[in-house]
């Protein structure tokens, strides 16, 4: 699964408006963090894939997750 890869690939606008997006911003962070967790297996990445899909529905962490998007050009802890 690249679908991390391709993400980031993308210009920072397209990242944005996908995570703008209510239902698709969530399943691109989802499928983000999910390619990151199987690629790497790291227990960080899947400490994070877990509490984002558990508690990532909200507003909240996709927020900062947009915010961070904005500044550093990736997701937190999904690069």
């Amino acid at each position: 699964m690249q679908f991390d890869k391709w993400f980031n690939e993308q210009s920072t606008l397209v990242k944005a408006i996908l995570l703008l997006l209510p239902v698709v911003g969530w399943i691109c962070e989802c499928l983000v963090r999910l390619s990151v967790m199987l690629r790497t297996k790291n227990i960080v990445h899947i400490v994070v894939f877990v509490l984002f899909l558990v508690v990532g529905w909200g507003w909240f962490l996709g927020l900062i997750d947009l915010i961070y998007l904005l500044l550093k050009g990736h997701l937190i802890l999904a690069e």
